[in-house]
């Protein structure tokens, strides 16, 4: 688990204050870090283009320039001359070892784009949308340094933005990378310590990023037990009772003792997953929205969510009135994606936007919500999830495109509620889920249209 920062101009002023460390100190880090990672990944003699702006992100670009001039065929590409004191410093040292300026962009086997920074809020002009239209038709493997020109401190991108095959961001990770928008841009993310261990550069932080080796499964070490020592899920089965039934077989293979659909018609199910109309005793946990419809009456929604057992919250449920009790309960799981989110913004009076409004700030309305209920665990969907409740907020950043596919989260919501009748919070349900979801869609090895809700169930007993 990583933490993950707003700006990180407070930390370098840190290491300036309290550690003595000058602004050259770390731009020279910051350089030898690209410059080994490319030591690393390409052979002495490789041809290296350096596109640098004007700033503090070009001047290490031109840093880099100079580490890796004598090994590499380096060459430097302006998009703006260097105005910043740092950058017209590192152009006299870099011109002063004989690294070249190319006055065009010419084909190489590495690019590096050092135009503008994590600062940058704006738009780029015509020159420099169509400078970008450049850099990203080269068939070089592209690195960016610090993050993609053109991706702005909110993670909101601009009309064009530099498309990475890997991001050497510098110091700690920052937020704007891991907005959804960004996820086309960035590539592979690698972090740079800038002369000091991360440990010491960064501060506290209530967000982060997980990472599959986070994931805890439910592992069964005592030997003196029962199918009801390990919990018992009852689903609400609606009218789509596939979905339903998909989240059950997913929550037994996930290591729930026991899985009961509660129902009010007579439905097929497989042998393994019981079917009642009643609540059974022994239940540990709650599920419902999967498939619902309009199968359950005010009353028996009312009837099967009177009680104060663990719940997790999808898909229909956003749109029934009885919402408004689910967000008073203390143990609650909702997973809303982008549009039942934009609607329970909207039914608890948080805000009135559009999807295109909320993906651009993600981050932002999550913060409000979990401002209005602490109590409550959200798990909003997404290229990017995240996971956040009261003031701790989790980016899972391993969701793939193989996902986008019906039935997929109807399984998510099958293996938090497995967790939640085995008697994880709801936070580390939610979390571990998530984490699980995303391994078993990384571990599929199938075409990446191929994929079916079956094929994630399966994958649970490998994981």
């Amino acid at each position: 688990m990583q933490k993950l920062f707003d700006e990180v101009a407070s930390l370098d002023r840190r290491c300036y204050e309290q550690f003595g460390l000058s602004e050259d100190i770390l731009m020279e880090n910051a350089a030898n870090g690209i410059a080994n990672f490319i030591k690393k990944n390409f052979a002495k003699g490789s041809k290296i283009v350096l596109a640098c702006g004007s700033g503090n992100n070009g001047a290490d670009g031109l840093a880099c320039a100079r580490v890796l001039h004598g090994d590499y065929e380096v060459s430097i590409f302006y998009l703006k001359e260097p105005k910043s004191d740092m950058a017209i410093l590192q152009d006299k040292r870099a011109k002063s070892v004989g690294v070249k300026v190319c006055a065009e962009l010419i084909e190489c086997d590495v690019l590096v784009d050092a135009v503008v920074g994590t600062g940058f809020d704006g738009t780029f002009d015509a020159k420099l949308k169509k400078n970008m239209q450049q850099l990203n038709a080269l068939k070089a493997f592209k690195i960016a340094c610090d993050v993609p020109s053109g991706l702005k401190q909110s993670g909101e991108c601009a009309e064009e933005c530099f498309v990475a095959d890997v991001t050497l961001t510098m110091g700690a990770l920052k937020k704007q990378m891991f907005l959804d928008e960004a996820k086309e841009f960035v590539g592979k993310i690698e972090v740079i310590d800038l002369g000091v261990s991360r440990t010491v550069y960064e501060t506290q932080s209530s967000w982060h990023l997980l990472d599959l080796e986070d994931l805890e499964l439910p592992h069964r070490v005592k030997k003196d037990s029962h199918k009801g020592s390990f919990g018992h899920l009852a689903l609400a089965c609606g009218n789509k009772s596939g979905a339903s039934v998909m989240s059950a077989e997913a929550a037994l293979r996930f290591g729930a003792g026991l899985v009961t659909l509660v129902g009010y018609e007579e439905v097929q199910v497989p042998h393994m997953i019981m079917y009642s109309h009643e609540l059974p005793q022994t239940t540990t946990a709650l599920a419902c929205g999967m498939g619902l419809g309009d199968e359950f009456s005010d009353i028996e929604m009312a009837k099967f969510l009177d009680n104060s057992l663990p719940l997790i919250a999808d898909a229909d449920i956003f749109h029934m009135p009885i919402l408004t009790k689910i967000l008073q309960r203390k143990n609650v799981v909702l997973t809303p994606h982008a549009k039942e989110f934009v609607a329970l913004l909207k039914r608890t009076e948080i805000a009135d936007i559009s999807v295109e409004v909320l993906q651009k700030n993600r981050f932002k309305y999550v913060e409000l919500f979990c401002k209005k209920f602490p109590h409550a665990t959200l798990l909003l969907k997404g290229a990017n999830v995240i996971v956040a409740c009261g003031n701790e907020f989790f980016i899972n950043p391993h969701g793939t495109q193989i996902l986008a596919k019906g039935g997929s989260g109807d399984v998510l919501s099958g293996l938090i509620g497995s967790l939640l009748a085995q008697g994880y919070t709801p936070l580390e349900a939610a979390k571990n889920g998530s984490l699980a979801h995303t391994k078993l869609a990384c571990g599929y090895k199938g075409a990446d249209f191929s994929l079916t809700p079956y094929d994630l169930i399966d994958g649970i007993a490998k994981l």
